[in-house]
């Protein structure tokens, strides 16, 4: 396998540090070398939180420069413009279709962006939409988007879905735990 950068970004309480964590379980139960590292922003106010998963034959450093991703996983629209000049020009953006209004927003002092998906998909061919936070609310908990982001993550990647489940296994608390896997399956095969 050559080396996958991916760049895991959403906001605080969305799960993007589970999300990474179980990546790198994944990865290491495959012989990968893995590295990563994470960025938090005001994460329990809703702010910004990025992390940084390297896999592969041979990983140096888990930090992820401009144009180096190969796919970013984005769990919020904002959060997907905000960082997608992180992204190979011919790298894949898997974005949930979700917005969460930011602070400013909150406070009216700015707008939400318009057109968030249109401009990413013109941008980046390889752009996969998923709606996690429907999906999730169908299976009557919303903070189960990030497990559906990981299964959306896991079939691009042609994952096994075992492996996956074993990291879940051991990553999320037991009464989560069939709640999780049914998030992961529905994000697999989305």
């Amino acid at each position: 396998m050559k080396n996958i950068s991916i760049l895991i970004v959403g906001v605080g309480g969305q799960g993007t540090l589970l999300t990474s964590r179980i990546l790198g379980s994944v990865a290491m139960e495959l012989g990968y070398d893995v590295k990563m590292s994470e960025l938090h922003g005001m994460s329990q106010r809703g702010g910004s939180v990025v992390t940084y998963v390297k896999m592969g034959e041979k990983v140096y450093s888990p930090i992820i420069e401009e144009q180096e991703a190969d796919i970013i996983l984005a769990f919020e629209e904002l959060e997907g413009i905000r960082w997608n000049r992180f992204l190979k020009k011919d790298g894949m953006l898997v974005l949930n279709t979700q917005q969460i209004d930011p602070m400013p927003v909150i406070t009216r002092k700015a707008s939400y962006p318009e057109n968030i998906t249109e401009k990413l998909q013109n941008a980046y061919s390889n752009t996969i939409l998923i709606n996690a936070l429907d999906i999730a609310k169908k299976l009557g908990n919303v903070k189960v988007v990030n497990v559906i982001m990981l299964g959306k993550i896991a079939k691009v990647l042609e994952l096994d879905e075992e492996l996956f489940f074993k990291a879940i296994e051991t990553s999320v608390p037991a009464k989560f735990l069939d709640l999780n896997k049914k998030a992961f399956a529905e994000g697999y095969n989305s």
